[in-house]
């Protein structure tokens, strides 16, 4: 009994509700409880007892009706949970879906129940039949002895699970027959792929959910470092919630636990266990005691005429300020996001004809569609035997079309022996049919080609996400917190619990999407272990909650599937930038024909293009011999670099460029400027201690070129550029659209708080967030279509026009770019009015590069016409004492000295300072979101001049504890007036048009002529 009263979770618990002011703990010692009668226990107001092994459950009954205490969890229910066939019974009686179960109860007054015919590969239960595989639990909920018998066809057998014990939580059988001694359920066995979910409430409106691997997959417990058993981060469905709040109420249990098994699309509950605590998350901690300390007060704090005002219930409403000093309701966040920092993208292209490759792309279908993408190891190991057997087989041949065959095969079969290991994380190879062959490249190539198909082999590899990465993702995850109600809170030791709250009282509808590619992922999940505050590695978040978001191209894109319009954009390109002049006018009207202030800046850096392409070439030469001196000494021959670089793939990676940058004709490969623009940024970056001549040189020239290169490349004129985007992200738009509509529609199914209504509130519906991570195509398509696809007149609206403006002076995309729509309700307004729902657009363009600082554009601040509003009522009250309170009468006082506001966790990556989220993540005028109060103006306005003042960027500048990664834009309203109507209209137009333009023959608006050239550009740098 005392290992459970004192265990950490409850330790953990009691001493967080010991500071709330009015409530003093006291433990009932073992003795007194085993050995005194009730009238000598103590007295108490509020009891929280549960059974337990040698627990007297009749003497706490009895107490309890002595002194009429409140129950945390009811005690006569207690009676039942013990007892299987009753907690099924309950179970059946809510609606709650189990598995087909039949109950087999030995017992001589009821021979009835007793019926069992047993066959090789089922049992039958009293007339009902059950086909192996199923289970058989004991009726007694304390006897742990679970069975599961296997078919014959699986090898017989069975699987007996039985409480833990150390390292082992069951073991096979070979034993086939059921147990002829004692009462049992039988039950259908769910195929669950190995993950059992279990859940934990507090109260009917909160609980916290977990995954972790199957007792009954192969016996052996999965354990952390420190022992304990690892459990992953789980989100429930709207009807898993629904059944947490059933259970809790069913059974009168308000800290209750219980399993759930998720099955062919469904969930059923197997197990409920009563009193049950999360072993491991201050998270979890702070709400149980926040939540039981508030249902203690609410039900004891009148009685004894103590001020508490505010009812539980009225917490964590969705409810926020509007630009025009209203209230209204945040009904979805919808937001698209590019990846984090990784290391240099690499890619070689080969022609291939061997029989070989031919009967791999037959093998996994690639003649369905022409393209074949191979990234699981067994895949890329096939790969990597065929380029084994080759260069075998070519050893012994000299010619030179062979030999640079065998270098191209040598650098295949190099990169994918790289690691030891295979992951489709950083590798793959993608295969694309050729049917006559490769296109020449030149006039000098014409009599080297060979007719016939062929296919063209791509092979990509780096690409990863970077420690830095990974850190800008996570802070940038807890930085959203603060844009939902209640967002600038600081209880629990760290801000954002508006979010959390609301998140884990079921009000949050939350999906996360992320394209295929390996760094987008983990983007995504280090962003969603920032935003719910969760703990542990990526890979089990990633796997519970990343959706893959590849199907019909939502998020990913085929480069080398390009538009005619993209090609004939590329060719015009390639042509304006192989002229050895200074850009003339003519140039500017060509390559600038939107009058972009970030491109005109970038044509008047470089001047004369092929000149600048020469300082670029000999500046990389310089770095590469460089380099080569740094190998040949000594001292720096075990130098191990960023990222677990060594200075010989650094090495290889600018001689690769070196190679491919200059072409054999002279002229210079435009498509490779991106690359080397990667690479330097990377290396400044990540690099810089090995203070290489001219670095900052080369970064300054390629990123010239590169500002030109990249944003041209999907468009130069906005026909093109609209035709361009929504090429590329049509699939997301139309879901985009499809996220804000059904926002409106009823949600009466989810709404968990039906008793309750404040005014026109609805605070039980959800808040919808949708967040898309994917990489550059798909953020430039979307900008451009927002800004290209005649969402709002410029010369009409002023703040539009101004927001255009702050858009054409931003140079890059970088990574962890971020494009916001927010949709909120008012329900003052008549449901047909257009005034009803109110959207609002906000951007960043990500993470801050060097030297940005001195020419960053300036916006016009989060949100900013709702910092002008200074007198919003009873806002004011709440913002000083309990921010994440919907609209307060009163200050509080209890909760001034609650543990929950003051507690931090000394050293955790979870402790943020509040100024540092408003230097780093968000802009200073964000503090109108949800809170007008005095103070966090002040501190917000201080911390605009600070931003603002121009200084150069250093390596000192970040996050907090994290001096190495640079941190990331603000956000920046580009409109915050907009109505669902007008942009539903818009977004509707834009698909309409895209639609049209696949019917017809593809036109730009430009004319241009054929050139006798192959140019490539990477047109998902990612």
């Amino acid at each position: 009994m005392m290992k459970k009263s004192n265990s950490k979770p409850m330790t953990q618990i009691m001493e967080r509700l010991c500071k709330f002011e009015y409530i003093s703990v006291v433990i009932f010692p073992e003795d007194v409880i085993l050995n005194e009668p009730v009238e000598k226990w103590p007295v108490c107001d509020c009891l929280v007892s549960f059974h337990s092994k040698g627990f007297p459950l009749d003497k706490a009954v009895s107490y309890a009706k002595l002194r009429n205490p409140l129950l945390i969890n009811d005690l006569n229910m207690q009676y039942f949970i013990q007892d299987r066939r009753e907690v099924y019974r309950i179970l059946q009686e809510e609606g709650i879906d189990l598995p087909r179960y039949a109950v087999l109860n030995r017992d001589p007054d009821r021979p009835e129940e007793c019926n069992l015919v047993e066959g090789e590969d089922h049992v039958e239960v009293n007339g009902e039949v059950f086909h192996k595989p199923f289970v058989e639990k004991p009726v007694s909920a304390e006897d742990h002895n679970v069975y599961i018998y296997y078919p014959t066809s699986a090898g017989g057998g069975s699987q007996r699970l039985f409480r833990k014990i150390g390292s082992r939580s069951s073991v096979y059988s070979p034993e086939s027959t059921v147990r002829k001694t004692g009462s049992y359920i039988y039950e259908e066995f769910m195929p669950t792929d190995g993950t059992d979910v279990k859940v934990y409430t507090v109260g009917p409106d909160y609980a916290h959910a977990e995954a972790r691997k199957s007792p009954a997959l192969d016996g052996k417990v999965e354990r952390d470092s420190e022992g304990k058993e690892i459990r992953y981060p789980v989100m429930l469905t709207a009807m898993e919630k629904l059944v947490a709040r059933k259970v809790c109420l069913a059974f009168k249990q308000t800290v209750c636990g219980f399993d759930l098994l998720r099955a062919n699309g469904h969930s059923f509950v197997c197990d409920v266990n009563g009193f049950s605590f999360v072993k491991n998350s201050m998270k979890y901690y702070d709400d149980c005691a926040k939540v039981l300390g508030n249902m203690i007060m609410r039900e004891l704090a009148p009685q004894f005429h103590i001020p508490w005002s505010i009812p539980m219930e009225a917490e964590d409403i969705p409810i926020v300020p509007t630009t025009s000093g209203t209230m209204m309701e945040l009904r979805c966040v919808i937001a698209v996001i590019r990846h984090g920092d990784r290391t240099p993208k690499q890619k070689m292209k080969m022609e291939v004809r061997n029989a070989l490759f031919f009967d791999l792309f037959e093998k996994y279908g690639g003649y369905k569609t022409g393209k074949l993408k191979l990234k699981k190891p067994k895949q890329l190991q096939e790969v990597l035997d065929i380029a084994r057997q080759l260069l075998a087989e070519l050893g012994q041949h000299n010619d030179c079309e062979i030999e640079e065959k065998k270098s191209k095969l040598e650098q295949l079969k190099t990169v994918l022996e790289m690691y030891g290991h295979f992951s489709g994380i950083n590798r793959k190879v993608q295969l694309t049919y050729l049917p006559n062959g490769q296109p020449k490249a030149s006039s000098e190539e014409e009599d080297s080609l060979k007719e016939g198909p062929s296919l063209l082999l791509v092979l990509k590899w780096g690409g990863e996400l970077t420690p830095a990465g990974r850190v800008q993702a996570e802070e940038l995850g807890r930085a959203f917190r603060c844009m939902y109600p209640g967002g600038q809170g600081d209880y629990a030791g760290f801000p954002g619990c508006g979010l959390l709250r609301l998140h884990s009282t079921y009000r949050h509808d939350l999906k996360i999407y992320a394209s295929d590619e390996g760094r987008v992922q983990m983007t995504a999940a280090a962003f969603a272990k920032g935003l719910l505050a969760l703990e542990g590695e990526l890979t089990p978040i990633l796997v519970q909650m990343v959706k893959s978001a590849n199907m019909n191209g939502l998020l990913d894109s085929d480069s080398d599937s390009l538009t005619d319009c993209q090609q004939r954009v590329k060719a015009r390109l390639h042509e304006i930038m192989q002229k050895n002049q200074d850009f003339t006018e003519e140039a500017y009207q060509k390559l600038a024909p939107t009058g972009s202030p970030s491109l005109v800046n970038s044509m008047k850096i470089i001047g004369n293009p092929v000149k600048t392409c020469d300082q670029v070439y000999a500046l990389i030469q310089s770095l590469t011999c460089q380099i080569r001196k740094r190998l040949e000494d000594p001292k720096s021959a075990n130098l191990q670099l960023y990222h677990s670089e060594t200075l010989e793939l650094m090495l290889q990676r600018w001689s690769k460029l070196e190679r491919d940058f200059r072409m054999k004709s002279g002229r210079y490969d435009i498509s490779k400027i991106p690359d080397i623009y990667d690479c330097v940024k990377y290396d400044t970056q990540h690099n810089s201690s090995l203070s290489l001549d001219n670095m900052l040189e080369l970064f300054r020239l390629s990123r010239a070129l590169a500002d030109i290169i990249i944003p041209q490349e999907y468009g130069i004129s906005k026909l093109e550029k609209l035709d361009i985007a929504s090429a590329y992200c049509l699939p997301l738009i139309k879901k985009i659209q499809l996220d804000l509509q059904r926002t409106h529609e009823d949600e009466a199914v989810n709404k968990l708080h039906p008793l309750y209504s404040r005014g026109v509130m609805s605070p039980g519906r959800h808040v919808r967030t949708r967040l898309y991570f994917t990489s550059e195509s798909h953020v430039h398509s979307l900008l451009s279509i927002f800004r290209y696809g005649g969402l709002l007149n410029e010369e009409k609206d002023e703040q539009w026009k101004q927001a255009m403006d702050y858009l054409s002076a931003v140079t890059e995309l970088n990574y962890m770019t971020q494009i916001v729509i927010m949709l909120y309700e008012d329900n003052n307004k008549d449901p047909s009015s257009e005034e009803r729902f109110h959207v609002e657009l906000h951007f960043s363009p990500g993470v801050k590069g060097c030297q940005d600082d001195e020419n960053a554009p300036m916006g016009f601040g989060f949100r900013p016409a709702s910092v002008e509003q200074e007198d919003l009522g009873s806002l004011e009250d709440l913002s000083k004492d309990e921010p994440d309170r919907a609209i307060l009468t009163e200050p509080l006082s209890i909760h001034r000295k609650s543990p929950l506001i003051r507690s931090r966790k000394a050293g955790s990556m979870e402790v943020l300072l509040f100024s540092s989220l408003f230097t780093g993540l968000f802009s200073a005028s964000f503090r109108g979101v949800s809170s007008s109060a005095p103070n966090l103006r002040e501190l917000a306005r201080a911390q605009r001049k600070k931003t603002t003042s121009p200084r150069r960027w250093s390596k000192r500048d970040g996050f907090e504890g994290c001096s190495m990664v640079p941190s990331i834009y603000p956000l920046e309203t580009l409109h915050n007036s907009l109505s669902l109507k007008q942009v539903d209209e818009f977004l509707n137009k834009v698909c309409e048009s895209r639609s049209e333009t696949l019917t017809k023959t593809l036109k730009c608006s430009y004319s241009c002529k054929s050139f006798g050239f192959v140019y490539q550009l990477s047109t998902s740098r990612g």
